[in-house]
């Protein structure tokens, strides 16, 4: 059985809870990439900045577990 992740939009916490390290480590991995991610509108990360975080840091380990 497996299991895949929904590409939706997310905010900092759940992506770090997804990737399993704390807000500011994540942060601090988003960094080189902030011109390609560009800015959040609100609280999220839209759909296609998800897709662009998951391609720069990889899919989570635990989710490639499942």
């Amino acid at each position: 059985m497996s299991k895949s992740i929904d590409i939706k939009p997310y905010n900092l916490k759940d992506l770090s809870t997804i990737y399993g390290v704390c807000d500011k480590t994540l942060k601090k991995w988003l960094v080189p990439f902030e011109k390609e991610i560009g800015q959040k509108q609100g609280r999220y990360f839209n759909i296609n900045q998800v897709k662009i975080i998951f391609d720069k840091l990889g899919v989570p380990q635990t989710l490639e577990n499942l």
